[in-house]
Order: structure tokens, then C-alpha cells, then sequence
């Protein structure tokens, strides 16, 4: 009861959520199904009606699919993006009620008490929805009943709306599956002759608890609404935004930053009490002649610290056009991170704090991903020892010891003078003329032949560390199936 008025409940269930979602995207004529790798094997995970009516299902392995259907046009499904897209529906779906909660992974649950007047009753609500969706690419199966229960059992085993009060009488002829009841149990109960829900109403509630607990009875009663359930409705996202409306229009960039930081004020507290810090903030300036200006800044870092993050808008406010004046400033987060409570050390954070800093300073001028540090990788190969990423959207290595020696400065091979596999006792490299002093090696390096790489097609190279009477400390290597010798770096 709500209010002396009878709870009333909508179930929508989308049963090719995914290939909807991807057919939206990409329309293709005939069968179509979505393939994620399962157990080292490729296994359907969606399809549409077409690939359904020639006699594929969901499971079955892509190789025995396209046995079955020599048609099938197929792409990799991507679970998180599917999940995106219902939480889309999910906010569109508030436009009938606004407790709208997740059914699973492919469902959704409203609680449309009070509301169902406002379309024209509950069989009108029902066909809107229906319709909107049908006209969006969307397969959709709706059920509506007293309880979250008899909704969900109507929409995934009968389809229609329940009378109220009667849900024995509406439900009473699905199987007990429709109880949302686990395969096990379902199956067990079957074995018992139990296959209807009305059948397991008139069963004896005691032997049935003795031998599968009190899970199935608790299913039944909360369909029947003899016991309550609950709806949630999803939490909408918190919104980072603050606004602020000036008495008179301000134009010094001393009274905008002074704007700012009451803005950031009220925004970091935000941020810390959700655990996240902003990576890239947005300051729309909004001028008396109604026209606007925004100033973007992009951290290296996430932050929620005031004091650190005014300093930073100075730059992006130099070239402010104030006109007749600002009346309005709006401060938005529009991308953040977490950044949960941490023990740091006074010291080692504060220097970190400071190289934050100043590669966020450094990043608005030439931007952030024009600032970049050199990283290890695991390969043997000199040239794949390494990558090149963007300091602000990655970690230094601080312990990273290669197994052998590596010069610090590397470059493409050079070509010198020799062709024994002992490194030569005299040669020239870049118009010097050298003495080898001291070799060590060989490090005899094979390429990677899972990869295609044209500097190593010519097959392994015997490495060399020589250091020459003339101080040059080089990085030499031998190629044996084609004697000839080359200089690729140089040691400090």
C-alpha cells in the first residue's frame, strides 16, 4: 500500500540488449550474432531474431554456429559498453516514474505506484513504452503486477499486466523457473512433479523448507506479496558543478581568480567526500552581454586540493575578453578519478606534489600529452626495451634493473669496419679513429619471431661492450650469417 493505492510494478527485460545495442549502431540485414570468448573458446553471447529462427542459441560455440548458419555476420561482444547502454535506458525509463532500479544485466525495474494516471492508465503506459522502444531498434518484454516478483515472471515467462490482487491467478500457469529460482532447484523440483507455480503454492510449505530451504518458499511469497521486497532506485551520478551569480558584473582577472577559489571552495569538498579528484576542470565565464567564455584546465595528476589547483588557472585567464563584464561563473569537474585516502610520508609527497604541479603547468602551454617519459618493457630487443608515455598519465619505474647493462644512449646501427667475430682492435665511427681497450661479450640477442620486424631480419647479433683507449665506452654488435659489424649505443 502507498497511500491507501495498490503497488503496482513494471518489469522491462531486453533479450538481445547487446545485438540491439550493436545493430543500432551498425544495421546489418540476416543473421547477426555478438561472440566473447569463453573457456579458450569462442561462444555466442547475442543474437537476433534471424540468427534465432535458424536455430542458434545463446552458448553455442561460434565454429558449430557458422556449421549451422554459413550467413552469420558476427562481432565481439563488449559487455561494459552493453552495460553503458543500460544505464541509459535506465534514465530514460524515469520519464514514466522515477524509482527505476537494474534487474540484472539485461532488465530493469519500475515502481509506477501513483503514476500510471498521467499516461492514461496502465495498459496506455505500457503500449508507450513499448512503442518508444520498438522505434529505437529495441526488443523488449514487459510485465506488470502487484510485486517485483510477479513483474519480473510476467515479463521473462508470459508477457501482460496482472490484475491487482489476483497474482496466483496470473502467475499460477508459469513454471516455477519463473520464480527466480536457481537452475538446481528448478530442476529438482520439476523431478517432483512440481513444474507450475500453482502447483508449488499447493504443495506443503514443510517438507518443501526441509529439503531446499527457505529460499523457494521466500521467492513464491514475494511474488504472491505475501512477503515484501524492495525497489532501489539507481543512484543518479554525482554532478561535480558549482555556479556562482555576481551582484555586479566583475572584468579584473584578479576578481575572476578571486571567484574561482569561492567556486573551488565549494567543489573540493565535493570531490574528497567521494574519494575522487578532478582531472580536468572547466570555468565557463558568462558575460553581461550574454555572451560566454570557458577556460579549460588539464591536471597531471587528480586533485582535490583548492590551494594547489587555483594557482594553475592563471594562465588560461591571461587572455580573458571580459566585454562589458562577468556576471556568472560555473565551475564544472567533467573528468575524474578516484583518489581514496592514503598515509603518505611528508617528505616524498611533497616532491611529488611539486612535479604534479609543474607538469601541469607545462601542459598548458604545450599541452599534457606533449610531456612524456620513457618507461621498460619487457623485451629483449634493444629497440622494444622501451616505450615512450605521457607523464601525466603514467607511473615512473623507481627499481627497474635490466639483467644486463644497457648504454644510455641508443640510436639506429652504424656500420664499421670488420667482419671476424672478435670485436676489431682498430676502427673509425663517426670520423674518429678508435682503439678498442677492453671488450665484454658476447650477448648474443634473437629476434622476436612472433614479431614482424625489418631491422632484425637478418637474423641474430652477438652484442659487445667495448671500451676504447680514447675514452668512448660504445655498444657494438656481429651479425655471424652476415659478417659485419655495427655500433648501436654509447655508455656514460
Amino acid at each position: 500500500m502507498f497511500d491507501g493505492i495498490e503497488r503496482r510494478v513494471v518489469s522491462l527485460w531486453f533479450p538481445r540488449l547487446a545485438s540491439d545495442r550493436a545493430l543500432r549502431l551498425n544495421p546489418i540485414d540476416g543473421p547477426f550474432a555478438l561472440t566473447l570468448k569463453e573457456n579458450n573458446a569462442n561462444r555466442i553471447y547475442c543474437l537476433n531474431a534471424a540468427a534465432e529462427a535458424q536455430g542458434l542459441h545463446k552458448g553455442m560455440t561460434y565454429s558449430d554456429a557458422r556449421a549451422f548458419c554459413p550467413d552469420l555476420r558476427s562481432h565481439v561482444a563488449h559487455p561494459p559498453e552493453d552495460q553503458r547502454f543500460l544505464q541509459g535506458l535506465r534514465r530514460w525509463a524515469t520519464r514514466y516514474c522515477p524509482w527505476v532500479g537494474l534487474e540484472g544485466e539485461d532488465g530493469l525495474v519500475l515502481d509506477i505506484t501513483g503514476s500510471t494516471h498521467l499516461f492514461g492508465g496502465e495498459g496506455a503506459m505500457l503500449a508507450q513504452m513499448r512503442n518508444r522502444l520498438a522505434r529505437a531498434g529495441m526488443t523488449v518484454r514487459i510485465g506488470l503486477g502487484d510485486t517485483r516478483g510477479a513483474a519480473w515472471a510476467l515479463a521473462r515467462h508470459g508477457e501482460g499486466i496482472a490484475p491487482a490482487g489476483a497474482m496466483l491467478d496470473a502467475i499460477g500457469s508459469l513454471p516455477v523457473a519463473a520464480l527466480r529460482l536457481g537452475a538446481e532447484t528448478s530442476v529438482a523440483l520439476q523431478r517432483l512433479g512440481i513444474r507450475k507455480v500453482r502447483e508449488l503454492a499447493a504443495t506443503p510449505r514443510a517438507p518443501l523448507t526441509r529439503r531446499f530451504g527457505p529460499a523457494a518458499l521466500m521467492r513464491l511469497d514475494q511474488a504472491l506479496g505475501d512477503q515484501p521486497e524492495e525497489i532501489s532506485p539507481q543512484a543518479e551520478p554525482p554532478h561535480y558543478g558549482v555556479r556562482l551569480t555576481l551582484p555586479e558584473p566583475i572584468g579584473l582577472i584578479g576578481d575572476v581568480m578571486a571567484g574561482i577559489q569561492g567556486l573551488l571552495g565549494q567543489l573540493c569538498p565535493k570531490l574528497q567526500a567521494q574519494e575522487v579528484g578532478a582531472r580536468r576542470l572547466c570555468v565557463t565565464l558568462g558575460r553581461v552581454d550574454r555572451d560566454s567564455q570557458q577556460v579549460e584546465l588539464r591536471l597531471a595528476r587528480p586533485l582535490h586540493d583548492p590551494h594547489r589547483i587555483l594557482p594553475l588557472f592563471e594562465r588560461g585567464l591571461k587572455d580573458l575578453d571580459a566585454g562589458f563584464g562577468i556576471e556568472r561563473l560555473r565551475l564544472e569537474a567533467t573528468v575524474v578519478e578516484p583518489l581514496p585516502a592514503r598515509q603518505i610520508n611528508h617528505v616524498s609527497a611533497g616532491r611529488k606534489d611539486k612535479l604534479d604541479d609543474l607538469i601541469s603547468r607545462l601542459g598548458t602551454r604545450v599541452g599534457l600529452e606533449n610531456i612524456q617519459r620513457f618507461l621498460p618493457a619487457d623485451s629483449h630487443i634493444p629497440e622494444r626495451s622501451f616505450i615512450i608515455s605521457p607523464a601525466a598519465y603514467s607511473e615512473p619505474v623507481r627499481h627497474w634493473c635490466p639483467a644486463r647493462p644497457r648504454p644510455v644512449v641508443l640510436f639506429a646501427p652504424e656500420p664499421i669496419a670488420g667482419r671476424t667475430p672478435h670485436p676489431p682492435q682498430r676502427f673509425r665511427w663517426r670520423r674518429m679513429a678508435l682503439t678498442t681497450g677492453r671488450a665484454i661479450g658476447p650477448e648474443r640477442i634473437c629476434p622476436e619471431w612472433w614479431l614482424e620486424d625489418e631491422a632484425w631480419r637478418s637474423g641474430l647479433r652477438d652484442y659487445w661492450r667495448v671500451e676504447t683507449q680514447e675514452g668512448r665506452r660504445l655498444w657494438l654488435f656481429f651479425t655471424p650469417q652476415a659478417p659485419g659489424w655495427f655500433v648501436q649505443g654509447e655508455f656514460a
